[in-house]
């Protein structure tokens, strides 16, 4: 297995935005256990909701069957509580759930690690449409293959995904610090990003015939993030390129600077 740990190449920014999206889904996470699991079936984004446009009602309020799905209700929709928004808004609220602490800890390390850089190079108003953008794919095409499914959806890893798959088309040769069994060592971002793509890739395909039957792994969001953040990378290419020729002019005055002294 391999864990990244931190990337070597720093940024020239302060991070606001990547922080704060750390803070929030910390605080959603905290949130979660102080409500209870009601609460995050309720502001996930269940496909059943999404593609009819239905508000699902606990089952203590109206026990019903669904037409076109499955005769038994499941767990899940025993506890779905209404929602004091549109339905479709939980596409967005779903993002800054989490399943589990490990769930929640695996997501902010990457967006911490991968996060900065990006925000970089589209600044912060830019960096949190396009992690949002992100997300929201992801979280349809998710849906969009099984949108019948009473199984919520729920985590950052869609949106991180885009954040990753932008990092990997602007930055590919940065080099990553990971975590091999019990080795540290370092890695180019095209390796360990690219890889950890393809895995989603292979894994996605997969599970197709078996989504909505079960809990797991949004494959099908990480792909469809990772491919929203790779378009977003190549439309803002110049962009990227002319930050990374400021941080080398910058460092080099340094360089230079340091000698001198």
């Amino acid at each position: 297995m391999v864990l990244p740990l931190g990337d070597l190449e720093k940024t020239r920014i302060f991070p606001i935005a990547t922080y704060a999206l750390i803070a929030i889904n910390v605080l959603m996470f905290l949130c979660q256990i102080d409500q209870g699991r009601s609460f995050t079936i309720s502001y996930a984004a269940t496909p059943y909701e999404i593609s009819h446009n239905v508000d699902l009602p606990s089952w203590e309020i109206n026990p019903i069957v669904l037409e076109g799905t499955r005769e038994e209700i499941s767990d899940q929709l025993r506890e779905q509580a209404h929602v004091p928004f549109p339905i479709w808004l939980t596409l967005f609220t779903s993002m800054f759930l989490h399943g589990s602490p490990l769930h929640l800890a695996g997501n902010m390390l990457y967006l911490w690690i991968f996060g900065d850089n990006v925000e970089e190079v589209l600044g912060t108003l830019g960096y949190l449409l396009a992690y949002l953008a992100c997300g929201l794919v992801g979280t349809l095409l998710q849906i969009a293959v099984n949108p019948d499914s009473l199984i919520p959806t729920l985590g950052a890893s869609g949106a991180i995904a885009g954040i990753m798959g932008a990092y990997l088309v602007w930055f590919p040769h940065n080099q990553v610090r990971v975590l091999i069994l019990r080795i540290v060592a370092q890695m180019p971002a095209l390796y360990v990003i690219g890889a950890w793509i393809l895995l989603q890739v292979l894994q996605g395909v997969g599970s197709v015939d078996r989504l909505g039957e079960s809990g797991g792994v949004a494959y099908l969001a990480h792909i469809g993030g990772a491919a929203t953040g790779i378009l977003i990378a190549f439309l803002f290419a110049n962009r990227a390129r002319t930050i990374a020729a400021m941080n080398e002019t910058h460092d080099s005055w340094l360089y230079q600077s340091g000698s001198d002294t």
